[in-house]
Protein backbone atom coordinates (compact mmCIF):
# COMPACT_ATOMS: atom_id res chain seq x y z
CA UNK A 1 0.00 0.00 0.00
CA UNK A 2 1.61 3.39 -1.14
CA UNK A 3 0.40 5.51 1.61
CA UNK A 4 2.05 8.57 2.86
CA UNK A 5 1.99 8.98 6.50
CA UNK A 6 0.57 9.72 9.16
CA UNK A 7 -2.34 7.97 9.35
CA UNK A 8 -4.27 5.72 11.34
CA UNK A 9 -4.33 2.11 10.90
CA UNK A 10 -7.28 0.18 12.01
CA UNK A 11 -6.49 -3.52 12.73
CA UNK A 12 -9.47 -5.62 12.23
CA UNK A 13 -8.36 -8.71 13.87
CA UNK A 14 -7.35 -6.52 16.77
CA UNK A 15 -10.35 -5.04 17.00
CA UNK A 16 -12.18 -8.30 16.95
CA UNK A 17 -10.62 -9.51 20.36
CA UNK A 18 -12.70 -6.65 22.21
CA UNK A 19 -15.82 -7.59 20.32
CA UNK A 20 -15.86 -11.34 21.22
CA UNK A 21 -15.13 -10.19 24.79
CA UNK A 22 -17.84 -7.92 24.62
CA UNK A 23 -20.26 -10.33 22.81
CA UNK A 24 -19.29 -12.68 25.26
CA UNK A 25 -20.22 -10.61 27.91
CA UNK A 26 -23.55 -9.57 26.42
CA UNK A 27 -24.10 -13.50 26.11
CA UNK A 28 -23.20 -14.27 30.19
CA UNK A 29 -24.63 -11.60 31.99
CA UNK A 30 -27.44 -10.41 29.82
CA UNK A 31 -26.13 -6.85 29.62
CA UNK A 32 -26.41 -4.84 26.62
CA UNK A 33 -23.56 -3.04 25.46
CA UNK A 34 -23.47 0.71 23.31
CA UNK A 35 -20.95 1.99 21.32
CA UNK A 36 -19.67 5.50 23.21
CA UNK A 37 -19.11 7.84 19.98
CA UNK A 38 -17.35 10.25 22.03
CA UNK A 39 -14.01 8.00 22.10
CA UNK A 40 -14.77 6.46 18.91
CA UNK A 41 -17.06 7.36 16.39
CA UNK A 42 -14.81 6.18 12.67
CA UNK A 43 -17.78 4.55 11.02
CA UNK A 44 -16.20 3.00 8.46
CA UNK A 45 -16.17 -0.21 10.82
CA UNK A 46 -19.37 -0.26 11.96
CA UNK A 47 -20.88 -2.52 10.43
CA UNK A 48 -18.01 -4.97 11.44
CA UNK A 49 -18.60 -4.28 14.87
CA UNK A 50 -22.14 -4.40 14.52
CA UNK A 51 -22.84 -8.05 14.97
CA UNK A 52 -21.27 -7.55 18.63
CA UNK A 53 -22.97 -4.97 20.24
CA UNK A 54 -26.57 -3.34 20.67
CA UNK A 55 -25.68 0.24 19.17
CA UNK A 56 -24.67 3.47 20.20
CA UNK A 57 -24.53 6.28 22.93
CA UNK A 58 -23.74 9.38 22.00
CA UNK A 59 -23.36 13.42 23.51
CA UNK A 60 -24.13 15.50 21.04
CA UNK A 61 -27.00 15.67 18.00
CA UNK A 62 -24.56 14.82 15.62
CA UNK A 63 -23.04 11.88 17.03
CA UNK A 64 -26.47 10.79 17.87
CA UNK A 65 -27.30 11.28 13.79
CA UNK A 66 -24.37 9.14 12.85
CA UNK A 67 -25.40 6.37 15.29
CA UNK A 68 -28.71 6.29 13.97
CA UNK A 69 -27.17 6.29 10.18
CA UNK A 70 -24.16 4.77 10.24
CA UNK A 71 -24.54 1.86 13.02
CA UNK A 72 -28.35 1.71 13.68
CA UNK A 73 -29.47 -1.21 16.35
CA UNK A 74 -30.46 1.09 19.09
CA UNK A 75 -29.36 4.58 19.63
CA UNK A 76 -29.44 6.57 22.94
CA UNK A 77 -29.59 10.06 23.06
CA UNK A 78 -27.60 11.90 25.71
CA UNK A 79 -26.24 15.62 26.33
CA UNK A 80 -24.97 17.83 29.18
CA UNK A 81 -27.52 20.41 27.75
CA UNK A 82 -29.78 20.57 24.60
CA UNK A 83 -30.73 23.59 22.73
CA UNK A 84 -34.21 24.36 21.66
CA UNK A 85 -33.45 24.36 17.67
CA UNK A 86 -31.82 20.91 18.04
CA UNK A 87 -34.28 19.08 20.33
CA UNK A 88 -36.86 17.97 17.47
CA UNK A 89 -34.04 16.69 15.65
CA UNK A 90 -32.39 14.51 18.30
CA UNK A 91 -35.76 12.72 19.06
CA UNK A 92 -36.31 12.02 15.69
CA UNK A 93 -32.80 10.19 15.53
CA UNK A 94 -32.83 8.43 19.18
CA UNK A 95 -34.52 5.76 20.32
CA UNK A 96 -34.29 6.14 23.93
CA UNK A 97 -33.20 10.19 25.19
CA UNK A 98 -31.13 11.14 28.32
CA UNK A 99 -31.12 13.88 30.00
CA UNK A 100 -28.90 15.54 32.32
CA UNK A 101 -31.07 17.94 34.51
CA UNK A 102 -34.63 17.56 35.74
CA UNK A 103 -34.76 20.97 34.32
CA UNK A 104 -34.14 19.70 31.04
CA UNK A 105 -36.52 17.11 31.60
CA UNK A 106 -39.18 19.69 32.62
CA UNK A 107 -38.28 21.82 29.35
CA UNK A 108 -38.58 18.47 26.91
CA UNK A 109 -40.24 16.15 28.18
CA UNK A 110 -43.43 16.62 26.12
CA UNK A 111 -41.39 16.57 23.00
CA UNK A 112 -39.87 13.73 23.90
CA UNK A 113 -42.89 11.66 24.94
CA UNK A 114 -42.92 9.49 22.19
CA UNK A 115 -39.70 7.82 22.82
CA UNK A 116 -37.85 6.58 25.79
CA UNK A 117 -37.04 9.17 27.98
CA UNK A 118 -34.58 8.86 30.93
CA UNK A 119 -32.16 10.87 33.45
CA UNK A 120 -28.50 10.90 34.25
CA UNK A 121 -27.77 10.62 38.16
CA UNK A 122 -24.37 11.35 39.88
CA UNK A 123 -23.48 8.99 42.84
CA UNK A 124 -20.88 11.94 43.98
CA UNK A 125 -18.01 9.00 43.47
CA UNK A 126 -15.73 8.40 40.77
CA UNK A 127 -12.93 5.98 39.62
CA UNK A 128 -11.19 8.93 37.93
CA UNK A 129 -7.70 10.46 39.03
CA UNK A 130 -7.48 13.57 36.68
CA UNK A 131 -9.62 16.33 38.20
CA UNK A 132 -10.36 17.32 34.27
CA UNK A 133 -12.42 14.21 33.88
CA UNK A 134 -13.86 13.39 37.13
CA UNK A 135 -17.70 13.53 36.74
CA UNK A 136 -17.81 14.06 40.52
CA UNK A 137 -15.65 16.34 41.40
CA UNK A 138 -17.08 19.04 43.13
CA UNK A 139 -19.73 21.27 41.86
CA UNK A 140 -20.08 19.02 39.08
CA UNK A 141 -22.82 19.85 36.51
CA UNK A 142 -23.05 16.01 35.08
CA UNK A 143 -26.11 14.42 36.67
CA UNK A 144 -28.88 14.70 39.50
CA UNK A 145 -27.75 13.99 43.15
CA UNK A 146 -30.53 14.14 45.23
CA UNK A 147 -33.18 11.00 45.09
CA UNK A 148 -35.85 13.68 46.78
CA UNK A 149 -35.51 15.50 43.38
CA UNK A 150 -35.83 13.01 41.15
CA UNK A 151 -38.21 10.80 42.78
CA UNK A 152 -41.31 13.59 41.88
CA UNK A 153 -40.50 12.67 37.96
CA UNK A 154 -40.27 9.40 38.14
CA UNK A 155 -43.84 9.45 36.02
CA UNK A 156 -42.24 10.69 33.23
CA UNK A 157 -38.64 8.69 33.28
CA UNK A 158 -38.14 5.38 32.71
CA UNK A 159 -34.26 4.42 33.58
CA UNK A 160 -31.01 5.96 34.49
CA UNK A 161 -27.28 6.14 32.99
CA UNK A 162 -24.91 6.35 35.68
CA UNK A 163 -20.89 7.41 34.39
CA UNK A 164 -18.51 7.07 37.07
CA UNK A 165 -16.38 4.86 35.92
CA UNK A 166 -12.86 6.15 34.20
CA UNK A 167 -10.31 4.10 33.19
CA UNK A 168 -11.31 1.58 35.72
CA UNK A 169 -9.40 -1.81 35.46
CA UNK A 170 -9.98 -2.54 38.72
CA UNK A 171 -13.14 -5.03 39.01
CA UNK A 172 -13.33 -4.75 42.63
CA UNK A 173 -13.89 -0.59 42.56
CA UNK A 174 -16.20 -1.09 40.26
CA UNK A 175 -18.18 -3.69 42.86
CA UNK A 176 -17.55 -1.55 45.70
CA UNK A 177 -18.94 1.97 43.59
CA UNK A 178 -21.65 0.08 42.17
CA UNK A 179 -22.73 -0.83 45.66
CA UNK A 180 -22.42 2.47 47.08
CA UNK A 181 -24.58 3.34 43.89
CA UNK A 182 -26.86 0.87 45.52
CA UNK A 183 -26.95 2.16 49.12
CA UNK A 184 -27.87 5.94 47.44
CA UNK A 185 -29.73 5.50 44.68
CA UNK A 186 -31.96 2.32 45.51
CA UNK A 187 -35.62 4.04 45.90
CA UNK A 188 -34.79 5.27 42.33
CA UNK A 189 -33.39 1.77 41.09
CA UNK A 190 -36.13 -0.25 42.38
CA UNK A 191 -39.03 1.91 39.71
CA UNK A 192 -36.55 1.89 36.95
CA UNK A 193 -36.66 -0.36 33.67
CA UNK A 194 -33.51 0.19 32.43
CA UNK A 195 -30.23 1.47 33.81
CA UNK A 196 -27.01 2.04 32.18
CA UNK A 197 -23.62 1.84 33.98
CA UNK A 198 -21.67 3.82 31.58
CA UNK A 199 -18.27 3.44 30.36
CA UNK A 200 -14.66 3.18 31.15
CA UNK A 201 -14.64 0.00 32.63
CA UNK A 202 -11.80 -2.02 31.35
CA UNK A 203 -13.01 -5.42 30.81
CA UNK A 204 -11.82 -6.26 27.37
CA UNK A 205 -8.13 -5.94 29.63
CA UNK A 206 -5.94 -9.14 29.73
CA UNK A 207 -6.30 -9.88 33.16
CA UNK A 208 -9.97 -8.42 33.71
CA UNK A 209 -12.26 -10.96 35.46
CA UNK A 210 -14.79 -10.94 32.99
CA UNK A 211 -17.03 -13.66 34.47
CA UNK A 212 -17.25 -12.00 38.02
CA UNK A 213 -18.05 -8.90 36.41
CA UNK A 214 -20.86 -10.79 34.41
CA UNK A 215 -22.20 -12.18 37.18
CA UNK A 216 -22.13 -9.07 39.45
CA UNK A 217 -23.81 -7.27 36.26
CA UNK A 218 -26.50 -9.96 36.52
CA UNK A 219 -26.90 -9.97 39.80
CA UNK A 220 -27.34 -6.15 39.81
CA UNK A 221 -30.02 -6.80 37.16
CA UNK A 222 -32.02 -8.95 39.33
CA UNK A 223 -32.14 -7.40 42.76
CA UNK A 224 -33.98 -3.89 40.38
CA UNK A 225 -35.71 -6.02 37.44
CA UNK A 226 -33.58 -4.18 35.13
CA UNK A 227 -31.94 -4.16 32.02
CA UNK A 228 -28.79 -3.04 32.22
CA UNK A 229 -26.88 -1.39 29.56
CA UNK A 230 -23.10 -0.57 29.18
CA UNK A 231 -21.18 1.94 27.13
CA UNK A 232 -17.67 1.01 26.11
CA UNK A 233 -16.04 3.33 24.19
CA UNK A 234 -12.29 2.75 25.27
CA UNK A 235 -13.09 -0.69 26.18
CA UNK A 236 -14.07 -1.36 22.38
CA UNK A 237 -11.03 0.05 20.35
CA UNK A 238 -8.39 -0.60 23.15
CA UNK A 239 -5.30 -2.08 21.48
CA UNK A 240 -6.49 -2.11 17.86
CA UNK A 241 -5.17 0.67 16.09
CA UNK A 242 -1.53 2.79 15.96
CA UNK A 243 -0.55 6.27 14.48
CA UNK A 244 1.80 5.64 11.69
CA UNK A 245 4.23 8.26 11.44
CA UNK A 246 7.71 9.16 9.42
CA UNK A 247 10.82 10.51 10.59
CA UNK A 248 11.33 13.75 9.12
CA UNK A 249 14.71 15.17 10.93
CA UNK A 250 16.99 14.06 13.96
CA UNK A 251 18.93 16.61 16.25
CA UNK A 252 20.51 16.72 19.33
CA UNK A 253 20.02 19.28 21.89
CA UNK A 254 21.40 17.43 25.01
CA UNK A 255 19.40 14.52 23.95
CA UNK A 256 19.05 12.99 20.44
CA UNK A 257 15.61 13.86 18.93
CA UNK A 258 13.81 12.92 16.44
CA UNK A 259 11.01 15.05 14.39
CA UNK A 260 8.21 12.87 12.84
CA UNK A 261 5.13 14.14 10.63
CA UNK A 262 2.36 14.25 12.95
CA UNK A 263 1.72 16.24 16.25
CA UNK A 264 0.23 15.42 19.47
CA UNK A 265 -1.45 18.51 19.65
CA UNK A 266 -3.69 17.89 16.00
CA UNK A 267 -3.72 13.74 16.56
CA UNK A 268 -3.29 12.57 19.69
CA UNK A 269 -4.69 15.42 22.05
CA UNK A 270 -5.18 13.53 25.10
CA UNK A 271 -1.78 13.17 25.71
CA UNK A 272 -1.42 16.45 25.78
CA UNK A 273 -4.09 17.26 28.04
CA UNK A 274 -3.31 14.79 30.54
CA UNK A 275 0.58 14.85 29.98
CA UNK A 276 0.86 10.98 28.97
CA UNK A 277 3.49 9.28 26.78
CA UNK A 278 2.23 7.61 23.47
CA UNK A 279 2.56 4.20 23.69
CA UNK A 280 5.40 2.38 21.42
CA UNK A 281 6.41 -1.25 20.78
CA UNK A 282 9.43 -2.93 21.41
CA UNK A 283 10.64 -0.23 23.16
CA UNK A 284 13.88 -1.40 24.20
CA UNK A 285 17.58 -1.05 22.48
CA UNK A 286 20.80 1.13 23.21
CA UNK A 287 19.73 4.36 21.30
CA UNK A 288 17.14 6.58 23.03
CA UNK A 289 15.49 9.23 21.14
CA UNK A 290 12.78 11.69 22.31
CA UNK A 291 10.06 11.68 19.52
CA UNK A 292 8.54 15.28 19.17
CA UNK A 293 5.90 16.56 16.94
CA UNK A 294 6.13 18.71 13.98
CA UNK A 295 3.91 21.18 15.00
CA UNK A 296 5.44 24.92 16.63
CA UNK A 297 3.79 24.36 20.14
CA UNK A 298 7.38 23.48 22.82
CA UNK A 299 5.76 20.62 24.37
CA UNK A 300 4.57 18.99 21.56
CA UNK A 301 6.40 15.79 22.22
CA UNK A 302 5.15 11.88 21.86
CA UNK A 303 7.47 10.84 24.51
CA UNK A 304 10.97 9.22 25.13
CA UNK A 305 11.70 5.66 23.46
CA UNK A 306 14.79 3.19 22.97
CA UNK A 307 15.41 1.90 19.50
CA UNK A 308 17.55 -1.13 18.55
CA UNK A 309 18.85 0.83 15.53
CA UNK A 310 19.98 4.88 15.15
CA UNK A 311 17.00 6.55 13.86
CA UNK A 312 17.52 8.15 10.74
CA UNK A 313 15.30 10.00 7.97
CA UNK A 314 12.45 8.30 6.32
CA UNK A 315 12.21 5.29 8.91
CA UNK A 316 8.65 4.49 10.38
CA UNK A 317 7.11 4.78 13.67
CA UNK A 318 4.28 2.93 14.45
CA UNK A 319 2.31 4.63 17.88
CA UNK A 320 0.20 1.89 19.45
CA UNK A 321 -3.24 1.92 21.35
CA UNK A 322 -4.21 4.99 19.06
CA UNK A 323 -7.54 4.65 18.56
CA UNK A 324 -9.73 6.36 22.09
CA UNK A 325 -10.06 9.87 21.75
CA UNK A 326 -7.83 10.74 18.31
CA UNK A 327 -9.73 11.14 15.36
CA UNK A 328 -12.74 12.60 17.25
CA UNK A 329 -10.36 15.10 18.69
CA UNK A 330 -8.04 15.78 15.75
CA UNK A 331 -7.73 18.96 14.70
CA UNK A 332 -5.87 21.26 11.96
CA UNK A 333 -3.65 22.63 14.26
CA UNK A 334 -0.64 24.84 12.49
CA UNK A 335 -2.26 23.30 9.20
CA UNK A 336 -0.65 19.93 9.93
CA UNK A 337 -1.37 17.48 7.49
CA UNK A 338 -4.72 15.26 8.87
CA UNK A 339 -3.86 11.86 9.14
CA UNK A 340 -5.57 9.06 6.58
CA UNK A 341 -7.41 6.77 7.62
CA UNK A 342 -6.40 2.75 7.06
CA UNK A 343 -8.26 -0.04 7.75
CA UNK A 344 -6.03 -4.30 7.66
CA UNK A 345 -9.04 -6.29 6.88
CA UNK A 346 -8.66 -9.77 8.95
CA UNK A 347 -7.32 -11.46 5.65
CA UNK A 348 -4.01 -8.69 6.14
CA UNK A 349 -4.88 -6.63 3.01
CA UNK A 350 -4.73 -2.70 3.59
CA UNK A 351 -7.19 -0.22 2.34
CA UNK A 352 -7.90 3.33 2.15
CA UNK A 353 -10.93 4.78 3.81
CA UNK A 354 -10.15 8.36 3.69
CA UNK A 355 -7.50 11.29 2.91
CA UNK A 356 -7.54 14.73 4.05
CA UNK A 357 -6.48 17.68 1.40
CA UNK A 358 -6.00 21.07 1.16
CA UNK A 359 -9.43 21.34 0.55
CA UNK A 360 -11.00 19.84 3.74
CA UNK A 361 -8.54 22.35 5.48
CA UNK A 362 -9.70 25.67 3.81
CA UNK A 363 -13.31 24.45 4.10
CA UNK A 364 -12.87 23.87 8.23
CA UNK A 365 -12.52 27.47 8.55
CA UNK A 366 -15.00 29.33 6.26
Amino acid sequence: MSLNTPYYLIDKSKLLANMEKIALLREISGAKALLALKCFATWSVFDFMRDYMDGTTSSSLNEVRLGHERFGKETHAYSVAYADYEIDEVISHADKIIFNSVSQLDRFSDKASGIVRGLRLNPGISSSSFDLADPARPFSRLGEWDVKKVEPVMDRVSGFMIHNNCENGDFDLFDRMLGTIEEKFAPLLKKAEWVSLGGGIHFTGADYPLEKFAERLKRFAGEYGVQVYLEPGEASITKSTSLEVTVLDTLNNGKDLAIVDSSIEAHMLDLLIYRESAKLSPNTGPHRYMVCGKSCLAGDIFGEFNFEQELKVGDRISVQDAAGYTMVKKNWFNGVKMPAIAIRELDGSIRTVREFDYADYETSLS
